[in-house]
């Protein structure tokens, strides 16, 4: 009556359904075409977003690089040896 210990909700899993094949779950063409646009859509998008990062990145640094020796320059400017005509 019961199998696998007595449980009473238990059932077969091929119960209700059909056996299955090997090449069942093979996918077809139109779905690895699929797959692989995708797959290569969102790497093409992460490394769009990563690029980008990166430049902004860049540009920062340049910016806050460009700045500290602007106001060196100036600090430099004002604390030298005054200047006599």
């Amino acid at each position: 009556m019961y199998e696998h210990g007595g449980r009473a909700g238990w059932r077969p899993r091929s119960e209700g359904r059909e056996r299955q094949h090997p090449g069942d779950n093979v996918p077809t063409a139109k779905q690895l075409a699929d797959t692989g646009y995708k797959t290569s859509s969102t790497s093409t998008m992460l490394l769009t977003v990563y690029g980008g990062y990166l430049c902004s990145a860049r540009a920062y640094r340049y910016f806050q690089r460009h700045s500290s020796q602007r106001q060196a320059a100036e600090e430099q400017k004002t604390s030298g040896v005054p200047i006599c005509l």
